[in-house]
C-alpha cells in the first residue's frame, strides 16, 4: 500500500497563516512475498498515477514547499521475521525507485522508514473489525510475547502459533484475507508542506511522520522473553486400517518437528496359522517416515493436509496357504538374520473428521530388497525348493490410518484467558 499525507497551509487573513490537515490514502498492492511493484497489478495503475499527480502539482505550486517525503516499508507478520524485514526494505526502495524516477526529489528532503511493526497495524485492523473471536486476537496480540523460550534456549512457543491455533485456523484465515493485504505494503507518506511566503510570526507547524495507523489499545512495554519449562507437543497415534482389515495389528506414532516437518514411526506384528492344514500368515517389523506438510489445511493445524517425504522399512514375513511358501529372513531367525528392506519416497493426505481424529492416505514407492525362501511343507518338514534374493521396484506401502491428535492446547478453538504459563 502506499499512503501519503499532505499537510496544506491556507491563508486564513492579512496577519495570520494557519493549517488545515487533509488526509488522504492511495493503496499500492504487491503480491504475496513479492518487492516488485508492478503497475499492471489490481488498481496500481491509476494508484500510482494518483501519486504521481499530486506530487506534480505540489512541485508546480510557487506557494507551497515540500519539506519532507517519507518512503515506509512492511510486510505481513505471517512469515519469517528476518525475512520479512528484508521485504519491507526492498518493498520501501522499489516504492521510492517508482516515484523519483518520475518526480524530481532531492535527496535533503527524503526520509525512509524501512521496516514497521506489522504486528501493530494488524491490531489496529483487529480492533475497528468485526471479526470472530475479537477478543481473544487482541489478546494475543497485545499480550502474547512473539517468541517464548525456555531455559536451554529453545523455542516452545510463539504469537503466530497460537492465533493460528484459534477456532481451528479459521480465525488466522480470515486475517489472511481480511487485513493481511492491507498489512503487506510499502509506503510513500508526503509530511509537511510548508507555505513560502509566510508572515514572519507565524510558527512553523510540522507533523510528526505517520508510519501507521495507532491501535486504540496500546501495545505494552516488551519485557524479557517469557521462560516456560514447559514445551508445546504435537504428536498423535495412529494405526493402518488396511493393516488391521488383513488381520495385523499395527501401532504408530508421529512428533512434529516444527516448520511443518514430522517424523513417523510404525510396527506391525502378526503371527497366524492352522496347524491342519499347515497355513501360515506371518509378517512383522516397523518403518520410519520424515515428513514435510505443505498447503493450506497445513497451516491451520499441525499434521493435517498434503504431505511428501520418504519411508524407510524393515521386515520378515512367512505366507503359505497350502502350496509354495516364501520366506522372508532366516528360517529360525530373527527379524535382524537376513530381514527384508524398503526405502522409498512417499505422498500422502490427512483429513480432519472430527475435533481430534484425521484419517491419513499414504502410499510409497521405491526400492525392497532382501533374501527369501521358496519352501513346501511336506509332513510337518520344510522342504526348501530355492534361495533368492529379492530386488523390487514399485509400491512398497498402502496407508489408511485412522489418526488420533495428541498434545496439551494444540488442537482447541479456543485458549484460555492468558493462554498457557
Amino acid at each position: 500500500m502506499i499512503r501519503f499525507i499532505a499537510l496544506i497551509f491556507l491563508a486564513l487573513g492579512m496577519q495570520t497563516t494557519s493549517a488545515q490537515e487533509n488526509d488522504k490514502e492511495v493503496c499500492i498492492e504487491f503480491r504475496v512475498g513479492s518487492s516488485v511493484l508492478d503497475p499492471n497489478f489490481g488498481n496500481n495503475a491509476s494508484n500510482l498515477n494518483d501519486v504521481i499527480k499530486f506530487l506534480n502539482e505540489i512541485r508546480n505550486d510557487n506557494s507551497i514547499e515540500l519539506t519532507k517525503v517519507t518512503f515506509c516499508g512492511s510486510a505481513s507478520p505471517e512469515g519469517d521475521k528476518a525475512r520479512n524485514i528484508k521485504l519491507a526494505q526492498n518493498r520501501c526502495a522499489s516504492m521510492e525507485q517508482y516515484v523519483r524516477q518520475r518526480i524530481n526529489l532531492p535527496d535533503n528532503i527524503i526520509n525512509r522508514q524501512e521496516w514497521s511493526d506489522s504486528w501493530r497495524k494488524l491490531a489496529y485492523y483487529v480492533e475497528h473489525s468485526d471479526m470472530p473471536e475479537k477478543k481473544e486476537v487482541l489478546h494475543e496480540l497485545l499480550e502474547t510475547q512473539e517468541y517464548t523460550y525456555n531455559k536451554q534456549g529453545k523455542l516452545i512457543d510463539s504469537r503466530k502459533k497460537r492465533l493460528m491455533e484459534l477456532n481451528y485456523g479459521r480465525t488466522w484465515k480470515y486475517m489472511l484475507d481480511e487485513f493481511f493485504p492491507s498489512v503487506r505494503n510499502a509506503s510513500a507518506i508526503l509530511v509537511t508542506l510548508r507555505k513560502k511566503q509566510e508572515v514572519a510570526a507565524a510558527p512553523v507547524v510540522e507533523t510528526p511522520v505517520v508510519e501507521e495507523p495507532a491501535p486504540v489499545a496500546e501495545t505494552p512495554a516488551q519485557p524479557e522473553p517469557i521462560v516456560d519449562n514447559k514445551s508445546s507437543a504435537y504428536f498423535a497415534l495412529k494405526t493402518n486400517m488396511l493393516y488391521d482389515a488383513l488381520l495385523v495389528p499395527n501401532i504408530g506414532v508421529e512428533f512434529s518437528l516444527g516448520n511443518r516437518w514430522s517424523i513417523a514411526a510404525d510396527w506391525m506384528y502378526g503371527w497366524w496359522s492352522r496347524n491342519k492344514s499347515h497355513r501360515y500368515w506371518r509378517i512383522y517389523g516397523g518403518g520410519l517416515s520424515l515428513r514435510k506438510y505443505f498447503g493450506a489445511m497445513a497451516a491451520e493445524k499441525p499434521l493435517q493436509g498434503h504431505h511428501i517425504g520418504i519411508n524407510a522399512q524393515m521386515l520378515t514375513y512367512d505366507f503359505e496357504f497350502g502350496g509354495t511358501g516364501y520366506m522372508g529372513g532366516e528360517p529360525g531367525g530373527t527379524l535382524w538374520d537376513r530381514m527384508n528392506y524398503t526405502i522409498g519416497a512417499e505422498y500422502g493426505y490427512s483429513m480432519p473428521i472430527a475435533h481430534r481424529l484425521n484419517i491419513d492416505f499414504s502410499i510409497a514407492a521405491g526400492y525392497m530388497g532382501g533374501r527369501y525362501y521358496e519352501y513346501i511343507p511336506l509332513d510337518g518338514h520344510y522342504v526348501w525348493q530355492a534361495t533368492k534374493n529379492r530386488h523390487w521396484v514399485g509400491p512398497t506401502k498402502v496407508e489408511v490410518s485412522l489418526v488420533w491428535l495428541l498434545g496439551h492446547g494444540n488442537y482447541n478453538t479456543k485458549t484460555k484467558k492468558g493462554g498457557e504459563k
